[in-house]
């Protein structure tokens, strides 16, 4: 969608073009109410900046619509072609690092409760995984923040791909 098409565009068609950047009604609500945007550059810096920070409860409500990484999702929505683009950099037929991501996965969600999120665009299968086993280490509190961090990441990086100039 041009910035153009959003700022002239419905509240409900406005906020149906976010949602699959993220399912935090309150950051939808923000940017909706906030139009028009001069520029696509002042969007992203208003995004942001209602994205810090999201709650736990925001938090818990947008998770549940990230699947395990190394799955790819297959429903046919905005939010799941966007989590396959994202993923692209893991190779689902890499039995080893498929297997390794999968313990992982495991492992982190035993210890936090929630499935391991990160933003996967730019990354490789390997740093990925790095990353996974490095947090592995963390602190309930530390992850709590890093998750929010890369939920706000995420949500940038694909209001990027939905508005344009």
């Amino acid at each position: 969608m041009k910035l153009a098409e959003f700022n002239s565009a419905d509240t409900a068609v406005a906020a149906d073009a976010l949602k699959p950047c993220i399912d935090v009604q309150r950051w939808i609500e923000a940017i909706t109410a906030a139009r028009p945007f001069s520029s696509r550059a002042t969007l992203l810096d208003f995004a942001a900046q209602a994205a810090a920070p999201f709650t736990a409860a925001e938090v818990e409500a947008a998770m549940a619509h990230h699947p395990r990484i190394g799955e790819r999702p297959t429903a046919n929505t905005a939010e799941a072609s966007m989590s396959r683009s994202e993923q692209s950099g893991v190779d689902p037929s890499d039995n080893g690092t498929a297997a390794a991501l999968a313990a992982g996965n495991r492992a982190y969600e035993e210890k936090f409760g929630r499935v391991f999120l990160i933003r996967a665009a730019g990354r490789t299968a390997p740093e990925i995984l790095a990353a996974l086993n490095t947090r592995l280490s963390n602190s309930p509190a530390e992850e709590d923040a890093i998750v929010a961090q890369q939920l706000r990441e995420i949500a940038l990086l694909r209001l990027e791909g939905v508005i344009s100039e």
